[in-house]
C-alpha cells in the first residue's frame, strides 16, 4: 500500500498500518497508544502464541506435569486442566517453549529439538501475517474499528524472502497495509544487547543462519558436542549476531515495500495524530 503524498494518507478514512523493526523500538507502545484511540491493535506475537503455538505450549507443560506423581494423577483423572495465560505484554509461555539450545543440565534443549520448535514458530508467524487482511475485515465488520495497526514480530524479516517480489507474506501485508519500519540507531542496538545480557530470552532464527552460527559458536569456543554448549552463553552471543543480521533486512523491506520512521521520533509520539503525522512526513520524504 503506497500513497502519492502524506496528505493523501492523512485523508484516508480507514487506515491500515503494519509497524516492524527490532525489539524495543516502540512497536507495541505505539499499538497501545493507538488502541486507546479507536484503532484495532493486532499483535502478531500474541496471535502466534494463542492461535498457532498454543497447543505446543500447553502440551509441553503437560509433559512436565506428568513427571510429578500428584499432577500426573490429577491430569489423568481430568481433575485439573492446564492453559497458558498469554497477554499482549506477557509472552513468557511462548518464550519458555521455544527455549535455548545446549546443555540440558543448564536448562538447554537438544539442538534438533530446538530446531523443530523454531520451525513451528516460523510456520506460526507466516500464518499469523497472512491472517492480517482477515483481521482488518473483522475489525471493521464486527467491532466497528475504522483503523488497524499490525504490530509485527521482530523476526518478520526472517520469515520472508526480501529478494522475491512474489513473497506471499510481503505481497499480502503490503497490499492490505502501509508498511512502516521503525528504525533504531546503533545506540538502540547496544541498549538491547546489554538488556539481553542481563536477561537472556529465547529468539527465532532462520534455520540456515542458525546452523551457521551454531557451528561458528562451537568452533570459536572450542566446543565439540552440542550438549556442552552453555544455553545462556549462546543466547547472548547469538542475539548480537542476529541483531546485526536483521538490520539490513528490515531496511530492504522498507526500501521495496514501505516507509521509514525513526525510533527516536516515535519515542515522542503520544497520540494517534502524532503517529499518523510522522508517517505522512515519511511519505513526503520518500
Amino acid at each position: 500500500m503506497r500513497f502519492s503524498s502524506g496528505s493523501a494518507f492523512l485523508a484516508e478514512p480507514a487506515k491500515a498500518v503494519t509497524v516492524f523493526g527490532m525489539s524495543g523500538v516502540g512497536k507495541t507502545r505505539i499499538g497501545r497508544i493507538l488502541r486507546k484511540e479507536n484503532w484495532f491493535h493486532y499483535s502478531v506475537d500474541y496471535r502466534i502464541a494463542t492461535r498457532y503455538m498454543e497447543n505446543y505450549i500447553v502440551d509441553n507443560v503437560k509433559r512436565e506435569a506428568m513427571k510429578n506423581p500428584v499432577l500426573r494423577g490429577l491430569l489423568l483423572s481430568d481433575s485439573i486442566y492446564i492453559c497458558s495465560n498469554v497477554t499482549f505484554s506477557n509472552l513468557e509461555p511462548l518464550s519458555v517453549y521455544l527455549g535455548k539450545p545446549g546443555d540440558p543440565a543448564r536448562g538447554g534443549l537438544p539442538f534438533e529439538e530446538y530446531r523443530r520448535r523454531q520451525a513451528q514458530h516460523r510456520r506460526a508467524e507466516i500464518r499469523s501475517m497472512l491472517d492480517v487482511p482477515e483481521f482488518i475485515e473483522k475489525a471493521r465488520d464486527i467491532y466497528g474499528y475504522s483503523h488497524f495497526v499490525a504490530d509485527a514480530s521482530g523476526s518478520l524479516c526472517e520469515v520472508v524472502d526480501v529478494d522475491n517480489p512474489a513473497d506471499p507474506v510481503l505481497e499480502t501485508i503490503s497490499a492490505s497495509t502501509l508498511l512502516v519500519y521503525i528504525r533504531g540507531t546503533e545506540r538502540h542496538a547496544e541498549t538491547l544487547i546489554e538488556r539481553f545480557k542481563r536477561a537472556p530470552k529465547p529468539m527465532y532464527y532462520q534455520d540456515t543462519f542458525l546452523l551457521r552460527k551454531w557451528a561458528e559458536y562451537k568452533q570459536t569456543h572450542g566446543i565439540e558436542r552440542d550438549e556442552d554448549v552453555d544455553p545462556d552463553g549462546f543466547a547472548v552471543w547469538g542475539f548480537e549476531q542476529l541483531l546485526h543480521h536483521r538490520i539490513p533486512l528490515y531496511q530492504a523491506i522498507a526500501d521495496r515495500h514501505g516507509y521509514v520512521i525513526e525510533a527516536d521520533d516515535v519515542a515522542h509520539v503520544n497520540t494517534a495524530q502524532e503517529f499518523t503525522d510522522l508517517i505522512a512526513q515519511a511519505i513526503d520524504k520518500a
